[in-house]
């Protein structure tokens, strides 16, 4: 005879042979996630690669709205069940790539390690947050579009400074402010390239985003219009 807590569940499992995803308890249990942001994993870690999981294609199939399954996103983002990295496709153009970790913190070559005892239970720390970059007077779409370029192609200058989008987006605004200041995306790249420290870069977005405000050039000098024009038009 079986004993059952009163008002506790009672499992009627079967054996799945076909169409079916495999999920850690780190995930369907985890402490600090919503309910919609575990549904939201488990929904995309079943989807085959090259699947659409942005927030417009996943409000068309679930009915939570795009605010609920972009803080779920968000969620996911934090406690790294997903990656958003920014890339360069064949023609050239910044597309954002979204990576769908089934286990934070370990890799394909951590299982074919053996394994000689049960590891020790996992914690994920907390983010810190990035330092703050300096903010536009003007942040144009097409300024942003121009910093986002510059962020993506530090990379191919040092392979350390590889940024998420969520890191690229946070620093965006403070590339813009130093090219509203008559820089050149060469003279930036220039600024947070060069002499790097030798040793690992542990957060390569915060120290971009210090070098961002503690390098910031002034404005450029306020040039008067010519007698006779107008300031307006220049005419």
């Amino acid at each position: 005879m079986r004993s059952v807590r009163a008002g506790g569940v009672i499992h009627e499992n079967v054996r799945h042979t076909t169409r079916f995803t495999v999920v850690g308890n780190h995930l369907s249990q985890h402490a600090e996630l919503s309910l919609v942001a575990i549904g939201l994993a488990v929904h995309i870690q079943s989807l085959p690669g090259g699947s659409p999981v942005d927030i417009k294609s996943l409000t068309k199939r679930f009915r939570e709205g795009a605010c609920r399954i972009a803080a779920g996103l968000r969620e996911l983002e934090t406690h790294g069940y997903l990656r958003r990295e920014l890339d360069r496709d064949a023609t050239g153009k910044i597309v954002t790539l979204t990576i769908s970790c089934n286990h934070p913190g370990r890799s394909a070559a951590d299982e074919e390690e053996p394994v000689r005892r049960a590891p020790a239970r996992r914690t994920e720390a907390p983010r810190r947050a990035l330092p703050a970059v300096p903010q536009p007077a003007y942040p144009s779409p097409d300024l942003l579009r121009t910093a986002l370029g510059v962020l993506a192609g530090l990379r191919r200058e040092d392979a350390r400074l590889h940024l998420s989008a969520t890191e690229a987006e946070h620093l965006a605004p403070g590339v813009v402010a130093w090219l509203e200041r008559d820089l050149t995306p060469e003279a930036v790249h220039r600024v947070l390239t060069c002499a790097l420290p030798q040793e690992p870069l542990r957060r390569p977005a915060a120290l971009l985003a210090h070098r961002l405000a503690d390098r910031l050039p002034p404005l450029p000098p306020f040039r008067a219009p010519e007698p006779g024009t107008c300031g307006a038009c220049r005419t």
